[in-house]
């Protein structure tokens, strides 16, 4: 696999040959979802989106983009990501109040929590079902179900 760096004024830019999300596609998906193409969201975009579906959190990617390379700040990526999650680019998964993961994957599913890793897994919507939904309070309507299973590591392994 080759690596190239590229530099766009005071961005440094880390590409994965044959794995990168090309910019041209980042730049389709920002435009598709209404956002303006700023340098700062076509670099998270694409480290977001590059290495297939997968859950990451606001200090995590902003980890990954300073080792890129990409200045950025913390406040920015948060930003960000509810921008992405508005537009419909991400999900996000509250899976405690204060922690949240941002989910790549926005087709209908949920998760399995690992209490003790802290790691979220999909589930696909298939393996589950729902039945016994209350009614929505009137001029309301269900918009989506979120599931969370909470899972821990075997203590005694």
């Amino acid at each position: 696999m080759n690596a190239a760096v590229y530099f766009t004024g005071a961005y440094c830019y880390i590409c994965v040959m044959n794995k990168a999300l090309p910019t041209s596609t980042a730049l389709q998906r920002l435009r598709e979802a209404g956002l303006r193409p700023t340098r700062q969201r076509l670099a998270l975009v694409r480290l977001l989106l590059e290495s297939g579906d997968r859950h990451v959190t606001a200090e995590t990617l902003h980890g990954e983009a300073m080792a890129a390379g990409i200045k950025v700040s913390l406040a920015t990526v948060y930003n960000t990501l509810h921008q992405f999650t508005e537009a419909g680019l991400l999900r996000e998964a509250v899976v405690e109040p204060g922690r949240s993961y941002f989910d790549t994957n926005t087709a209908d599913h949920h998760h399995f929590f690992c209490e003790t890793t802290g790691e979220l897994r999909d589930i696909p919507a298939h393996h589950l079902s729902v039945s016994g939904l209350p009614e929505p309070p009137a001029g309301t309507e269900i918009s989506r179900v979120d599931i969370i299973v909470r899972i821990r590591t075997d203590s005694a392994a």
